[in-house]
């Protein structure tokens, strides 16, 4: 990086000694920066200690201490203090802007200031929208010649940072969704200010960023911006043959004269455009007639309605700006299609409606119940006749034997017992 490779060259007035950061930290804004600065034995409490700033190739003093009067000092966000016990100067930065980006060192002073340890202090933007919203960042000036070299934009991943807008390029419209045709970069030259504003950004827009100054093919970074970009979802649940009804609004007056669209997501999350607010060229689909879109402008609501619900309707949605034939989603929706018996009656937070039966299917019938009782009935009697029929022809024949069959197992039962009683009385 430009700026570490810079220190290499300086060359500091009288007392100042340049030397290559020995650490890095890296702070969001709003954070705090705690560093300690140790020194040797021969640095007494009376040689004033400083927290310096590199500016321009020279350490500038921002905060020093009395040296013998006291050992601390406070100004602003900044405080410093020595402890000559521990022999260690201490110094915290509160509430960190990106302006605070820089190369910083503790110093003591001895007829001329002498670096104790110096740090690169990075501080990054973090920044939070919504889908469709602008951002507009403003970078701060250059510590180095702020004429020389072009200012730019770029997007940082692991390797490089790839220019997104540059001032030296003007910016034009191509109709494009492409985020360079998204970002605008102006430079007032007057007020010293570099200002990039990103416009109808979109989940994919969020990462990492870098206002730089651009020389002889080597970017100088100036401030890291984190953007987060949400995506705006909600979810659906209908039933078959019910209906749903999903209402998508949308806040910036620029939008109202564009053109909405109602898309189902695909492979590659590609959008399939199903119908438009000023079109009917996408009602050749499988949902032909079924799926109608309404802008209220004045509201600034989109409604979209879709009718008679199939099971293969259940997916991810989209509202979306429709503008040169580019997509830009408003909202995410999802929704599922849930399947119903015959017979049920639908009902749900989104779409209802009464379920038939298929026509193939025939309906119960009360004849068919009264046939197998009247079968039952019949068939008892039929019995009944039979027995009655069979029961005086053998009921005569039967009956001595069963008498003299008894008779004899009576007998038998005499004599067992006697036998019994007769061993009992021996």
């Amino acid at each position: 990086m430009e700026l570490r490779a810079l220190l290499l060259l300086l060359l500091c007035f009288p007392g100042f000694e340049a030397q290559v950061p020995n650490t890095e930290e890296t702070r969001s804004e709003g954070s705090s920066l705690y560093f300690q600065c140790p020194y040797r034995a021969g640095t007494t409490q009376q040689q004033q200690k400083a927290w310096c700033r590199l500016r321009g190739g020279r350490w500038e003093p921002l905060l020093e201490t009395k040296g013998s009067h006291t050992n601390w000092a406070a100004k602003g966000r900044i405080a410093l203090k020595d402890d000559p016990t521990e022999r260690t100067v201490s110094v915290t930065m509160t509430e960190l802007q990106a302006e605070d980006s820089g190369t910083y060192c503790c110093a003591y002073s001895s007829y001329g200031y002498h670096p104790l340890r110096t740090v690169s202090l990075f501080v990054f933007k973090e920044l939070r929208k919504w889908e469709l919203d602008s951002v507009s960042v403003q970078c701060p000036p250059s510590t180095l010649s702020y004429s020389v070299g072009t200012k730019v934009w770029c997007r940082r991943d692991e390797t490089e940072c790839s220019i997104v807008a540059r001032t030296d390029y003007p910016a034009t419209q191509l109709n494009s969704k492409a985020l360079a045709d998204r970002t605008l970069i102006q430079d007032d030259t007057q007020k010293r200010t570099v200002t990039v504003t990103m416009q109808k950004l979109q989940a994919e827009d969020s990462g990492m960023y870098w206002c730089a100054l651009y020389r002889r093919s080597y970017l100088t970074w100036l401030m890291e911006v984190r953007l987060s970009v949400s995506k705006r979802t909600k979810q659906y649940t209908a039933k078959e043959s019910g209906d749903v009804s999903v209402q998508c609004p949308y806040s910036a007056p620029g939008y109202r004269a564009v053109s909405k669209a109602w898309c189902k997501e695909g492979a590659r999350k590609s959008c399939s455009v199903l119908v438009t607010t000023n079109s009917l060229e996408y009602q050749r689909t499988s949902q032909q007639g079924r799926v109608r879109i309404q802008d209220d402008t004045e509201r600034g609501i989109v409604t979209v309605t879709m009718e008679r619900l199939q099971a293969q309707d259940a997916g991810v949605y989209w509202c979306a700006l429709y503008e040169h034939a580019n997509l830009f989603r408003m909202l995410e929706v999802t929704l599922n299609v849930s399947e119903v018996l015959a017979g049920t009656t639908l009902s749900g937070a989104v779409g209802t409606s009464q379920a038939t039966p298929p026509a193939n299917s025939p309906a119960p019938s009360s004849n068919g119940n009264t046939f197998i009782l009247l079968s039952g009935v019949l068939s008892i009697l039929f019995l009944l006749a039979l027995i009655s029929l069979l029961i005086p022809k053998g009921t005569e024949k039967k009956r001595t034997p069963m008498r003299n069959q008894g008779s004899q197992h009576s007998l038998t039962a005499m004599k067992d017992w006697k036998v019994l009683g007769t061993t009992a009385k021996t």
